[in-house]
């Protein structure tokens, strides 16, 4: 059986976090765990989280708590309100509880120094996880299964069987509890793993064990995928969100398309589902300039050639404000305004004849004439100018009175246009680190 247990996903050195529920196939990992520490050269250590679901969670909680003490193994606990916790997220219970035991994992690994987690999900684990995407009609991402590692987290009991398990915590005579959610039909796992896969077992005795087989082989392709697609051109990520290049990431095949997508979404801390992949897709190939597609904590805006994916922001109100010399912060910009002779070359900026303005967002009606041509409206020339949907309400006016004396990206209104040699206002508005708009 030692085989069978990947101790290879653990190096000399290493510090494990084993995710411990009493479960029998938690107290198998732990043991396996233990059992190869010294000689593999890491420590292990147990985090247990309390879901705040059961009633019976506080008897596995000290079951944990009991094992540990006796066997000197260094135990983290955490508690957690499921039930409370999906009602506010608007989730199932499932994925809350999910959801909140990993952060915790996660949290507590970072904190105490753990190189790795480690959960007990097994070869039944698999088969069900494969069959389950397989009724949803996923594609490669999902029938590759339970990956053996992600990150730092680790599953090395994959190619173990359940019966495997219980015959190595009976020769042990390991205690475990039992979870009676585990046998509720409600939960779509429990009926895979109760009506379906006792079926496939009388057709073929080793189906669980194929179907691992056939997990691992998609998985090697789905990493030469994941490969090709992570060189794809037109994807630029930073930390402010994402920036796509349409054309040439739509020239690419659709397959490694969708990859990066998804590639993009797991770099965001998004899930990767098959409704966003093709929300995206879509967004991209079909929908008009100034499209927009929610995401969990992000918005993606397209501008016709462009794909943005940017953290969702609180936007407050942009009043008008008198524009004084100096520095004015308005909105996401930077307004300088500073008394000055126009130069013969104006070069970057608004040059304006003196007087009084006030900085405001557009209003409708609003019209600007921009030097030899004709009159138009604010919101036809932003259009022209193919400034993106989002940034056009907020981007700075400069106003006198009712009318229009220029706007950031655009221009100064002919009216209102400062002759070289004769005294100015000179403006210059910038985006975060932008150049002059």
């Amino acid at each position: 059986m030692a085989e069978l247990f990947s101790y290879h996903l653990i190096a000399p050195g290493d510090r494990v976090l084993c995710a411990v529920s009493g479960g029998a196939d938690s107290m198998y990992l732990l043991c396996r765990l233990l059992d190869g520490a010294s000689r593999g050269g890491y420590q292990v250590g147990a985090a247990h989280f309390h879901h705040g679901i059961r009633q019976a969670s506080d008897g596995e909680e000290d079951f944990v708590r009991a094992w540990c003490e006796r066997h000197q193994v260094p135990l983290h606990v955490g508690h957690g309100d499921v039930p409370n916790a999906a009602a506010q997220r608007g989730q199932g219970v499932e994925e809350t509880a999910r959801a909140l035991r990993y952060a915790f994992l996660y949290d507590t690994a970072r904190r105490e120094g753990y190189t790795l987690i480690a959960t007990g999900h097994h070869a039944g684990d698999q088969a069900e996880t494969v069959l389950m995407h397989l009724i949803r009609g996923s594609g490669l991402q999902g029938l590759r299964g339970i990956q053996p590692r992600q990150d730092m987290l680790i599953r090395p009991m994959l190619e173990v069987t359940r019966e495997q398990v219980e015959d190595y915590l009976r020769r042990r005579h390991v205690p475990h509890v039992e979870d009676e959610s585990n046998a509720d039909p409600a939960y779509t796992r429990n009926r895979m793993r109760h009506q379906v896969l006792p079926l496939l077992f009388e057709l073929n005795p080793q189906a669980v064990h194929h179907i691992a087989q056939a997990a691992a082989k998609l998985r090697e392709d789905a990493q030469l995928l994941d490969t090709l697609a992570q060189a794809v051109p037109g994807v630029t990520e930073g930390p402010e969100g994402v920036a796509v290049d349409i054309s040439q990431l739509l020239a690419q095949p659709r397959p490694l398309v969708m990859r990066r997508l998804a590639q993009v979404l797991t770099g965001l801390h998004i899930h990767p589902s098959q409704v966003y992949l093709d929300g995206l897709y879509g967004l991209m190939a079909e929908a008009q300039s100034g499209a927009r597609l929610d995401l969990p904590g992000y918005v993606a805006r397209k501008s016709w050639n462009r794909l943005d994916i940017a953290p969702v922001r609180e936007e407050k109100t942009l009043s008008p404000v008198p524009l004084r010399d100096g520095y004015t912060p308005w909105g996401e910009w930077r307004v300088e305004c500073r008394t000055a002779v126009c130069p013969q070359e104006k070069g970057e900026g608004l040059w304006l004849i003196p007087g009084d303005y006030v900085l405001r967002p557009r209003e409708v009606g609003d019209t600007l004439q921009l030097p030899k041509r004709p009159t138009k409206t604010v919101k036809k020339l932003m259009i022209e100018k193919k400034i993106p949907s989002h940034l056009r309400p907020r981007l700075p006016v400069v106003a006198q009175g009712e009318r229009v004396a220029a706007v950031a990206l655009l221009g100064v209104d002919q009216a209102f246009l400062a002759q070289p040699g004769q005294p100015a206002r000179s403006i210059n508005v910038t985006k975060e680190n932008e150049d002059h708009a």
